[in-house]
Formats: C-alpha cells, sequence, structure tokens
C-alpha cells in the first residue's frame, strides 16, 4: 500500500485509522480510505442517486442536477480544498460521494413526508439514514451487512455538520434511533467534533448546492439575472461579468458567474480555515477533533453571503409554485405509500419482508421507511400506479 500524497499533521493519516467493526485483510495497493471511497461508489445506493430528485424531479429536464451529479460536484469541490490544504483526499473524497445517500426521493418533500409519517417511531432523518445504509441495508458482502468503512468514515457521515451531543455525558434521548443503535457498538465520539475533511466536505456541500442550484434556477426560469442582482457576491459577479463580456449569451453569463461565485467561496474557505490552523497550531487529528468549534469555516462576511443565498433561494426558488406543485404530490405519494405498506407489510417484495419477522409495529414501521427511502423518483411513482391505479405523474 502506497500514498504520496503529503499529508499535514492534522489531517486524518490512514496508518492511524481505527479500523472497521469488522476485520479485514489490508489491501496491498490501496489505502483503506481508497477502499472506503471505491465501497461507496460500487454501491447499489450510489447508483440509486442517479434518479433521486434534487430540487427538480427527473422527468422535469435532463440537465437539472440529480443527486449524483450534486454528489460528484460536490466531491471536486472538496477534493481541490482537502489537496491545498493537504488533507487526505481519499476520505474527503468518500465523505462527498456518500454523504447523500440517505435521502428519499423527491428530495426534501419526500423526506418531509416520510418524516412526518414516521413521528410516532422516531422520526426520519436523511443522515441518520446514511448511517443506516452502509452499516446494514448494503447487503453485497459475504461476512457482514453493510460497507463495513472505516471509523474515521462512518464518523465524518454522521458528525459532518458537527457534534450531536453536547458532551460525552450527554443524554442520546434525541438522537436518530439509527445512530444511537450503532454508537452502542462503535463509540462514534458524538460530543466531538469531526475530522478537518469531514468539515471540508459539509462546506463543499454547502458551495455545491448554493450555486448549482442558483444555476439551475435560473436555466428554468424560475428567477432571472435582475432577480440575483440585490444578492451579495453573486450580484456584483454578474455585473462584472456583463462589463467584461457585454456580448455574452445568457447561457454562457450564467455558467461564467456561477464558476466566479464558486471560486470566490472556496478560496474564502481556504483562506479563512488556513488562518485558524494558524491560530489552533493542532498537532494531529485529535486535537482538531477537541477544539470545541469548527476549524474548516468562511470568513464572518462569506458566511453572511452564505446565509442570504439561501434565503434567496428559499424565497425565489424552493417556494416557487411550480415546484410546491410538484412537492405536494410527491409528499401525498410518499404518504400514501408508506400508510400502505405499514398496513400491508405482507406486499413489500420478499427479499424485504425476510429483512424483519414484522412482529412489532416499530420494527415494521422502519422497514418501510427504509424501503420507501431507497426508491428513486421513477420507482415510487411506478408502485403508487401499480397500487393505486391511477395516473400519479408529478
Amino acid at each position: 500500500m502506497n500514498s504520496c500524497q503529503h499529508r499535514a499533521v492534522f489531517a486524518s493519516h490512514f496508518e492511524r485509522s481505527r479500523g472497521r467493526l469488522y476485520n479485514e485483510p489490508e489491501s496491498l495497493y490501496r489505502t483503506p480510505f481508497q477502499r472506503d471511497r471505491d465501497r461507496i461508489v460500487h454501491s447499489t445506493a450510489f447508483r440509486r442517486l442517479k434518479h433521486k430528485t434534487q430540487v427538480f424531479v427527473y422527468h422535469e429536464g435532463d440537465h437539472y442536477r440529480t443527486r449524483l451529479t450534486h454528489s460528484i460536484e460536490v466531491a471536486q469541490i472538496a477534493r481541490s480544498i482537502a489537496r491545498t490544504l493537504s488533507l487526505d483526499e481519499d476520505l474527503t473524497e468518500a465523505l462527498s460521494l456518500a454523504h447523500d445517500f440517505g435521502h428519499t426521493p423527491f428530495g426534501h418533500a419526500g423526506e418531509n413526508a416520510l418524516h412526518e409519517a414516521m413521528l410516532p417511531y422516531g422520526g426520519f432523518d436523511h443522515n441518520a439514514q446514511t448511517l443506516r445504509i452502509v452499516t446494514k441495508l448494503e447487503q453485497r458482502y459475504a461476512e457482514f451487512d453493510g460497507l463495513n468503512l472505516t471509523w474515521e468514515t462512518l464518523e465524518g457521515l454522521v458528525k459532518h455538520n458537527g457534534p450531536l451531543l453536547r458532551h460525552s455525558a450527554s443524554s442520546s434521548s434525541g438522537l436518530a434511533a439509527a445512530v444511537c443503535e450503532y454508537a452502542e457498538e462503535n463509540d462514534l465520539e458524538l460530543h466531538l467534533w469531526p475530522s478537518a475533511e469531514a468539515q471540508v466536505a459539509a462546506l463543499a456541500d454547502d458551495v455545491a448546492y448554493n450555486n448549482h442550484d442558483i444555476d439551475d434556477g435560473l436555466r428554468a426560469g424560475l428567477f432571472d439575472l435582475d432577480d440575483v442582482a440585490a444578492v451579495p457576491l453573486v450580484g456584483e459577479i454578474v455585473v462584472d461579468v456583463r462589463r467584461q463580456y457585454p456580448m455574452l449569451s445568457k447561457a454562457r453569463l450564467i455558467h461564467e458567474t456561477v464558476r466566479c461565485v464558486i471560486d470566490r467561496m472556496v478560496c474564502d474557505l481556504i483562506e479563512e480555515t488556513s488562518r485558524r490552523l494558524e491560530v489552533e497550531a493542532p498537532q494531529s487529528v485529535e486535537d482538531i477533533r477537541a477544539l470545541g468549534g469548527p476549524i474548516v469555516a468562511f470568513s464572518a462576511k462569506m458566511g453572511e453571503t452564505n446565509r442570504v443565498i439561501k434565503e434567496f433561494l428559499h424565497e425565489f426558488m424552493y417556494g416557487h409554485y411550480k415546484l410546491n406543485r410538484s412537492h405536494a404530490k410527491a409528499n401525498r405519494i410518499v404518504k400514501e405509500l408508506f400508510t400502505f405498506f405499514f398496513k400491508r407489510p405482507d406486499c413489500l417484495p420478499t427479499e424485504w419482508r425476510d429483512l424483519s419477522d414484522m412482529g412489532d409495529e416499530l420494527d415494521t414501521a422502519r422497514l418501510v421507511a427504509d424501503y420507501i427511502a431507497g426508491m428513486t423518483d421513477a420507482f415510487a411513482l411506478q408502485e403508487a400506479q401499480r397500487l393505486f391505479e391511477r395516473d400519479t405523474g408529478i
């Protein structure tokens, strides 16, 4: 096994990985984090992302982002940042590619519907579902369920947005059941911050979806370039690009604007993170975890810009009546599917029924939620049409 990449002292070092829950022989030619990345790419959950909604349902246009293209774009941004900061690029990429595994069909509309249906049974959370997928639901290997990823990858998937507990003695009563159950056999130190690689993946996600939702929203005509004029950074760059290229077509103007905004956000993140690293001077990944706050961050000004961009997208895109209509139908379909399969678990495919004895309401609800969460948009529509005998096109 060989890795020629230079890594900083505060990076995650595969040589000091805490290993896997199930012991396996190490690869002769790939690091543990490379193997994690490869297992993620070859998983069923990764392939399903191709037909899962990012914002637009799959049939609304061939060129809009899906969960798969979004995840690849996050990985590209995150890996570039990781290389500049001398972090482990393979771990960063693995986290970026798997971070959306737990998302339901129809994006956040589907997740909200499944959460409401699951409220009596602990609710539904896509990050917890990601953990459930990579530790249990992926059934490919002869000797274990899940992908048997390293501790560092599992930690990053669960905690990439920050600690889940205030301190080590905190009650876990408010945590998702999947996280609590797994933590009983493999302590992920839920009270500590994750590695710098996980923090990079989380903010690369912000950079990617904010900018690419602006791109998709403009191309879909949900808002126009004039609407973004008042948005900090974005509006400024539109003016600059128009001044520099007055004859540029609208499509190229949009792309140039988004490209420049991504570059500015990434540069700001690298500069602010480098400043924090110089101040804190961490000497190990354990120092990063114990800091009590994030080491990877935007500057205060860019953080505010990021917040305003999100507010703009919520007002002009996510709340647009065209999306509300399709989301309302998606919400109905997910709830109807849950109600049907919960009442009639005997109608689940045989391989799913074999996963549980379905003798307990909680077990049945979780099994149904697992089945629905794993659906692509197209399969959910097909199931609804087969079961309810009506056109469910959204």
